[in-house]
């Protein structure tokens, strides 16, 4: 059991800051770190798209698998055609990164992109495919 104050350490406290340490150890000791898929290709559904004037549009969601970073080409596959486009920045939590990693949730600008998409990948990776063939039989109620 750890004691500690959080008021106190936000205000300062030696002594409470120290605690929280002490409690932020202890918890990095007995949860486990989750194992993340960089190592596949890039892909992250998109959750939502903002269009910011004069700068591009972001996107944000959750990165599935893989990395991306600042500068690297990435596709968007979905409802239209697939296309080609650059990542110009990467967000998290109102931080600017260098790289985004499985994992995380973040924000990726991406100029001049409409707004309907559906999800960024980096090849190789799973294609899209906006069309199926579907074979069915009907069951009649006696089987």
């Amino acid at each position: 059991m750890i004691r500690g104050s959080a008021l106190l350490a936000l205000n300062g406290d030696p002594k409470w800051e120290a605690k929280i340490d002490e409690l932020m150890a202890a918890v990095d000791a007995f949860v486990p770190r989750p194992d993340r898929a960089i190592d596949k290709p890039f892909l992250m559904p998109i959750e939502d798209i903002f269009s910011i004037s004069g700068a591009g549009t972001v996107v944000t969601g959750r990165i599935e698998r893989g990395k991306v970073k600042v500068g690297e080409d990435t596709e968007i596959v979905g409802f239209r055609e697939t296309r080609k486009t650059v990542v110009t920045g990467v967000e998290m939590f109102k931080k600017q990164l260098d790289e985004g990693l499985a994992g995380d949730n973040a924000g990726l600008l991406l100029p001049g992109i409409p707004r309907r998409l559906s999800a960024l990948v980096q090849r190789p990776s799973r294609p899209s495919h906006r069309s199926f063939r579907v074979d069915s039989g009907d069951v009649l109620k006696q089987e």
